[in-house]
């Protein structure tokens, strides 16, 4: 039934700071933007990684009725080649750490989390399997 990751979406209340945190962050531009009735910017996409996934960033004031202000829920981990580097980065960035590195078992799983300026958890892994299916995607 769950077929693979369609889209995050992240909510932020300074459009135009998340817009640049995130595009240093991620070392482009946003490829799409839609302005809101105001002309105001309401949301930015990023297509991001190994499968260009689709990286959405909402001004809160669209947000669903009930969705928290705070950090919470489920936390979506992207794939990253060196946690520790990662994690540094994101700091340096003016994120604050989550959950620290955490190396899960012997298997090479590694975790960590922050919440970025604007409220939200941006988790990094170092997930053996996903290199794996890389790899087998690769040379297919």
């Amino acid at each position: 039934m769950l077929r693979g990751l369609a889209q995050l979406i992240f909510f932020a209340d300074d459009m135009a700071a998340a817009r640049r945190w995130y595009s240093e962050l991620l070392g482009m531009e946003p490829y799409f933007e839609r302005r809101g009735p105001d002309g105001s910017l309401a949301y930015m996409e990023f297509r991001v990684g190994d499968y260009q996934h689709e990286f959405g960033l909402i001004d809160r004031s669209y947000a669903p009725h009930g969705a928290g202000d705070g950090p919470g829920g489920a936390i979506a981990n992207w794939q990253v080649d060196d946690v520790t580097a990662a994690l540094e980065k994101l700091l340096s960035m003016g994120a604050r750490e989550h959950e620290p590195r955490i190396d899960r078992g012997d298997s090479g799983w590694v975790t960590a989390s922050v919440v970025d300026p604007f409220g939200n958890i941006l988790g990094i892994t170092y997930n053996p399997h996903y290199v794996e299916i890389r790899q087998r995607v690769a040379s297919a």
